[in-house]
């Protein structure tokens, strides 16, 4: 099989968008609530709407396609929850207080607060829980550009805008443990390479024994992955960043922009 550049590209595009989110922490010292929260919820409606209309779809098909309508069936069922499954426990590895996606605001973090090796463990935790986190959303990013690039863009682009509150958590308190904003936004800019290491990782792993059945179980886990990670961390993020409704006009805009576009570019 040959080498898959261009789903290995938009996993690593998606992937070193953490160093977004260390910029503005560094750069600006203010975080923006409610660009946060729309965003947010922008990301959660694509991820949603394209992981249970198209992806998991698409997965039934070839499963269909591979075994027998029924059975094919049943196991698009079984991958999609497996894939909720799978990223639950990894979820459920991190401990609470490092969860990378629990809300962190740059203005709060002051250099005088803890002192600077609690900070320096805590930006160190916090990137080790962000990479144990973007592997399987590396799978998933990759997996999806491999089998419909048509749709790889959104979800490279709410894959993106994700990751821009888990550079801030990383960049703001390594910063202010070690007095350089060029280290915080190293460490933020490479905790999301977990991204594309996961891609590779899955793509050799799975790569010799990959059928239309193995890409249809695959295809069906990656929407549970992406289903899991809106419910679990994308939208609560978006509440707390904002308000209630600012978080749910985000979900709809991004429902309604990943609906046209698979409409306009089937």
């Amino acid at each position: 099989m040959e080498f898959p550049v261009f789903p290995l590209l938009l996993t690593l595009l998606a992937g070193l968008s953490t160093g977004i989110g260390g910029g503005i922490a560094l750069l600006t010292g203010h975080t923006s609530r409610r660009f946060l929260s729309v965003s947010l919820g922008f990301s959660a409606g694509v991820m949603i709407y394209v992981s249970l209309v198209e992806i998991l779809a698409s997965a039934r098909d070839l499963l269909a396609a591979e075994l027998t309508p029924r059975v094919g069936g049943w196991a698009a069922i079984a991958s999609f929850f497996g894939g909720i499954l799978f990223i639950a426990l990894i979820d459920k590895a991190v401990p609470a207080e490092e969860n990378p996606h629990e809300v962190k605001l740059v203005e709060n973090a002051s250099p005088q607060a803890p002192a600077a090796g609690k900070l320096l463990r805590t930006g160190a935790l916090t990137a080790l829980a962000i990479t144990i986190h973007n592997f399987p959303e590396g799978i998933a990013t990759f997996f999806s550009a491999l089998q419909e690039p048509s749709i790889a863009v959104p979800i490279v682009a709410a894959i993106a805008i994700h990751n821009i509150p888990e550079g801030i958590a990383v960049a703001v308190p390594i910063c202010h443990a070690t007095g350089s904003r060029a280290a915080a936004f190293r460490w933020a800019l490479l905790s999301g390479l977990a991204e594309p290491a996961g891609a590779l990782i899955g793509w050799v792993i799975l790569t010799p024994v990959m059928n239309d059945a193995v890409f249809g179980a695959i295809f069906a886990g990656v929407a549970g992955v992406m289903v899991f990670i809106s419910f679990d961390e994308l939208l609560p993020a978006a509440r707390e960043y904002g308000e209630h409704h600012l978080s749910l006009y985000g979900l709809i805009g991004g429902m309604l922009v990943m609906a046209i576009s698979l409409q306009l570019f089937p």
